[in-house]
């Protein structure tokens, strides 16, 4: 983590006193708060940063790539009990990027990475309503009830509505496979509508994120999108 003063520099936006000036003016907030503080510091891989409403970042040269995230690893560049990150699977790549949204520990799939702040930000935010599909083994039989339980809204645990459509898959003994659509990525939100059903996960696979899935690549592997891919994306959000 930085000072903001020194953020803004690094993001070409001015100097360090500059700096401190448009904060002392009220045009700089982190994560749509305004900035009060001279010391406030900044988390490069998280927070968002804008002033006068237009989002900064230090990056010139954008880098957007696809990764399929195995189990057992963390969606973060760092983490305090050295458990392994998607950082691990990214060594070779000389520019730093960042998760768009997060999977849970043990849960694998689709996530887009990028250093390009403004995309990110566009896409996980609700407004736009990116489409996100996962496939998931949960504890019981599951049927039409509480696919349409689901698709009427389940209350989370932050006191919002859920809500997926959901395709049944198969049907085993004691386990049945799901397919969820959500528009939206709230925190564990698959595995909140599940339970609320009565039907915990037992295994979770983000499918795809924005239309984008891992065909092709092994579990810890990665590509960079296409041009045209890139272009779909900033559409979406545009």
């Amino acid at each position: 983590m930085i000072r903001i003063n020194k953020y803004l520099s690094i993001c070409g936006v001015t100097s360090r006193r500059g700096a401190e000036r448009l904060i002392e003016s009220g045009l700089v907030t982190i994560n749509g708060k305004t900035v009060e503080e001279l010391g406030t510091l900044v988390d490069e891989a998280l927070d968002i940063v804008k002033v006068n409403g237009t989002i900064v970042d230090p990056v010139e040269n954008k880098e957007y790539l696809i990764f399929n995230k195995p189990s057992s690893v963390m969606t973060t560049l760092h983490d305090p009990f050295k458990r392994k990150t998607v950082a691990h699977y990214l060594k070779q790549l000389k520019t730093r990027v960042y998760p768009v949204g997060r999977l849970d520990y043990d849960t694998r799939g689709v996530i887009l990475m990028t250093n390009d702040g403004d995309l990110a930000y566009r896409l996980t935010h609700p407004k736009y309503q990116i489409k996100r599909i996962y496939e998931a083994k949960v504890k019981g039989k599951f049927d039409e009830t509480a696919a349409n339980s689901i698709a009427k809204g389940i209350k989370l645990e932050d006191g919002a509505i859920g809500k997926a459509k959901v395709d049944i898959l198969q049907v085993g003994p004691n386990w049945s496979r799901i397919r969820l659509v959500l528009t939206e990525g709230r925190k564990r939100e698959v595995k909140q509508l599940c339970k609320g059903v009565g039907h915990p996960v037992l295994k979770l696979v983000r499918m795809e994120f924005a239309g984008l899935d891992v065909k092709g690549l092994g579990s810890g592997q990665w590509r960079h999108l296409l041009n045209a891919e890139i272009v779909k994306l900033k559409k979406m959000v545009g």
